[in-house]
């Protein structure tokens, strides 16, 4: 595999790997024969966290194609679990997402540490259709991080997400404000 000469190798994340899931842990325990999505997946951690917990589908999108090419390394050993992890670049709505995966449901989808990147870059319509479009792709759970820095904008966030998902029968069943360093998480739990 060639690289590009001109990357440089840099931190991506808040936090390490063992402490991305502060605050939503439950869903760790959840995990076993679940299909999980992992939007905005990085380098495909917190996905393989969820398989080394028994996930059997683990699936991923993120821009940033060497942490995509990092995940399918990562999960290239992992027999028993299906994994796919794709380029996409979530500004092309979920047209772009169906194009990477189909029309696949997923019992665990965590938008952890992406919804404030989204929306510097995306009308709040468009936005708010591809949390809609996520929302239908749940089939039990839809988890989301904020991120730390930024305490009022994590409400807005919280509140706008409660806006798009309830209406589609989801409630709110968990709030964390735990992480200091990784900021605050949500889960969503289809009724």
């Amino acid at each position: 595999m060639t690289h590009d000469p001109g990357y440089k190798l840099q931190r991506r994340v808040a936090g390490y790997h063992d402490i991305r899931m502060d605050g939503i842990t439950d869903l760790v325990c959840r995990a076993k024969g679940a299909s999980v999505f992992d939007i905005g997946c990085n380098r495909g951690l917190v996905s393989f966290e969820m398989a080394n917990n028994g996930a059997t589908v683990c699936h991923g999108c993120d821009k940033f194609e060497e942490g995509i090419r990092t995940a399918r390394e990562l999960f290239a050993d992992l027999r028993t679990v299906e994994s796919k992890f794709e380029v996409v670049d979530l500004t092309g709505g979920g047209d772009a997402v169906t194009a990477a995966f189909g029309d696949r449901k997923y019992d665990i989808v965590l938008m952890l540490a992406t919804y404030h990147k989204l929306k510097r870059v995306m009308p709040h319509t468009q936005l708010c259709a591809l949390i809609r479009h996520f929302g239908d792709r749940t089939k039990r759970y839809f988890a989301w991080r904020g991120t730390s820095e930024k305490i009022a904008e994590n409400e807005e966030e919280k509140i706008n997400l409660d806006a798009n998902l309830i209406p589609m029968g989801f409630r709110r069943i968990h709030t964390s404000y735990i992480s200091e360093e990784l900021g605050m998480a949500a889960i969503w739990k289809r009724a």
